[in-house]
Formats: structure tokens, C-alpha cells, sequence
């Protein structure tokens, strides 16, 4: 049998307030394409479907229609909800699809959810693994000692009844030890989430969901397919792709990754205002960095013409840098008036000193403030 991975739709999501539907739209298409070409008999979604557990209406109808047309080419689905979704609202009608082929995992009780499927290579079973926490394992398996997220994961597996002689696909969306991340993405504090990769030896293939990076972890059957597309800027240099999986007999699977193409790229533009200014035009989302001295106070407007999309704008030269440097690394309560004028004068006057003329009437200027409350009185 043949599969695409996919993980991390975010369908729903926004990139700096701006909406990504259409691009999502465009994507989606673009796979179901792939799909066509690559003949593949089911497709694997690990989680992530939506941005948010209460998705708005626009993303559910663009889901629907997603997995409507896969189902008319006679594709089977299988899907498991990540950190992002609601489990519940998931696995809505989840009994009644099934006889559509569609598969998805319900709300966690305890036991590891799978189905058994069959090809001329004989038995294959696919298993939906949402994604878990540690206090919703302790209360199916009290038995269990069970604190941290390998260990909810581990004893789930455990207690699993995976024949080893099948051959066996997991879907599972968890933070893998030793992955890659990026900002987009959410992970508990001090790294509680993480989980060994050892913990997912019984099975083939293991389908990850969670990182956005399209990243294989140790061996090539251990893999996050990564999001479709570049939800922050700290994705930028990503290559969003989509593997596919060709399962044959037990211990024989090939993996290829195909490159997805968005109809809009996220990019990180930095340079000088007049090298930029001369790019063609392009409606990538972009973050643009300029490192003049002399910045024009329509700057940002004037590129804007090029960049409808630019979502952010900075300046990176010798002022901005030193005001960095003073606000984070100095307390302005322990300098000098002197210090203090120094410092204002090297953010206006690009990192310059004052001259000693200067500094001559500061020193005027303070003595005749000094001087006022006396004759005052």
C-alpha cells in the first residue's frame, strides 16, 4: 500500500493577522494532485487539522471539501487530532464515516485505537495514537506510574496488543527527542513533552505530527512530514514537502519526499532601501530589514508598493543596534548626566560622540539649572 504523510494543516490559521485560507485552499489542491499522481491508496494525517478547538466555519468547509474529494478518488483517510484540535469535536460522526473510508481517532479511553487493513502483502494495521497527556493516561491506567509524556506514551504502547509479525503504521502527534522546531509551534516548558524515538520501535512506520520541519529522526521510517506550509518567519528557510510512503511486505518500505510549492512564499528580505526598492514586484509575505543610516520617512510605504504583503518592517543600522545595547546591558539610574547626554547624542548622530563644544555647553546648561533654585529664593 501506498500513503501520503501529511501533519500540521492549521487550517484556520493566520499569519500576523492575515488570513491563510486561500493559500491553504491552494495547497490542499496541490496534494490532491500529488495524490493522483502518485496513485497512493490512503493518505495519513497526523494531527493539527485546525488552529484552534473552536475552528471557524471557512476551515471546516475547506477540510470537508478536502477529505469529500479524496473520498470520491477512493482514498482512504486517517486522521488523529493534535495539541490544536478538540479531540471531541474531531471525531464527530467518526462511526458513521468509517463506512466512507475515513478514520478517525476518538476521544482518548485508555486503549490504542487501530484498524486493520489488507493487501496482497498481507495484514497491515494502522494505529491512532492522538495526542496525549500524561493526567489523561493516569486515569485509564491507574496501574501505571505514569509523570511525564514518554511515560503516558510508553505505557499506552505497552499495553497495546501489536502483533510484531503485522506489519504496523502509527499516527501519533508528539515532540520526538532531538527534533527540530521553530516559533510556530507550542511545547511545554523545560522540554516535559519530549519523548524518546525508542519508544516507537514495535511499529514500521511511524507518522509524526507536531514539528513544522520536515524532519526524519534516526531512520528513515521515524519522520515528521511538517506542516504544508510556512505559518511564521522563523520557517522561512524551511522546504515544505510531503513524503510518501510505499509499504510493501514486512521490513520493506521506501520513502520519497515531494516538494510542495505555496502560491505565496514567506521570506525574509534584508538589505539597502535602494537595492530593495529595485526587486520586482512580489506578493510573498515577507519580513523586510533595511540597514541604512538615513532612513526616508516613507520608507516603508514606498517598498510596500513592491511588497503588498510585507507584514513586518525593521531598521538594523549603528542607531538602532546602540539602542539596543544601552536598554538591555546598561542602568541608566547608576550614569552621569554627562553619560546620559552622550548616550542620547550616539542614537541621533549615528554611534558619533559629542565634540568638547558640546560637552562646554552642557556644562553651561546644567551649572544655570543648578544655579536657579538659589537666586529663586
Amino acid at each position: 500500500m501506498k500513503f501520503l504523510h501529511l501533519s500540521d494543516l492549521h487550517l484556520g490559521k493566520q499569519l500576523n493577522d492575515l488570513s491563510l485560507l486561500a493559500d491553504q485552499e491552494a495547497i490542499l489542491d496541490q496534494i490532491i494532485s500529488v495524490a493522483d499522481t502518485e496513485n497512493v491508496d490512503g493518505i495519513l494525517i497526523a494531527g493539527d487539522v485546525y488552529q484552534r478547538s473552536t475552528p471557524q466555519a471557512e476551515a471546516m468547509a475547506l477540510f470537508d471539501s478536502f477529505i469529500s474529494r479524496l473520498v470520491a478518488k477512493e482514498k482512504k483517510i486517517f486522521i488523529i487530532s493534535g495539541n490544536h484540535d478538540s479531540a471531541l469535536r474531531i471525531s464527530y460522526f467518526s462511526s458513521l464515516i468509517k463506512n466512507s473510508g475515513v478514520y478517525v481517532s476518538e476521544a482518548f479511553d485508555g486503549r490504542l485505537q487501530h484498524v486493520d487493513l489488507q493487501d496482497n502483502d498481507g495484514p497491515l494495521v494502522i494505529w491512532l495514537l492522538p495526542f496525549l497527556r500524561p493526567s489523561q493516561v493516569k486515569k485509564y491506567l491507574p496501574g501505571e506510574k505514569i509523570r511525564t509524556y514518554q511515560d503516558a506514551v510508553s505505557a499506552v504502547i505497552r499495553n497495546a496488543d501489536i502483533d510484531l509479525s503485522k506489519r504496523n503504521i502509527l499516527l501519533c502527534h508528539q515532540f520526538i527527542v532531538g527534533s527540530t522546531v521553530c516559533d510556530s509551534e507550542e511545547h511545554a516548558v523545560g522540554g516535559l513533552d519530549q519523548i524518546e524515538a525508542s519508544v516507537f520501535e514495535p511499529f514500521d512506520y511511524v507518522a509524526l505530527g507536531h514539528i513544522h520541519r520536515p524532519q526524519k529522526l534516526g531512520r528513515e521510517t521515524l519522520r515528521y512530514a511538517g506542516s504544508p506550509l510556512k505559518y511564521s518567519f522563523s520557517e522561512a528557510e524551511h522546504h515544505k514537502s510531503v513524503p510518501v510512503v510505499d509499504i510493501q511486505e514486512k521490513g520493506c518500505i521506501t520513502v520519497k519526499t515531494l516538494p510542495l510549492y505555496p502560491i505565496r512564499d514567506v521570506r525574509l528580505i534584508d538589505g539597502m532601501y535602494a537595492e530593495i526598492l529595485r526587486m520586482p514586484y512580489s506578493e510573498d509575505y515577507v519580513w523586510i530589514t533595511i540597514h541604512d543610516e538615513l532612513v526616508l520617512p516613507d520608507a516603508k510605504v514606498s517598498l510596500s508598493v513592491n511588497f503588498p504583503n510585507m507584514l513586518k518592517f525593521s531598521v538594523a543600522n549603528s542607531k538602532t543596534k546602540y539602542d539596543i545595547d544601552v536598554l538591555a546591558t546598561e542602568d541608566m539610574e547608576d550614569k552621569t548626566i554627562d553619560e546620559l547626554f552622550c548616550d542620547f547624542y550616539r542614537l541621533q548622530n549615528n554611534d558619533r560622540l559629542p565634540g568638547e563644544a558640546h560637552m562646554k555647553v552642557l556644562s553651561k546648561v546644567i551649572k544655570e539649572l543648578e544655579e536657579m533654585p538659589h537666586e529663586a529664593n
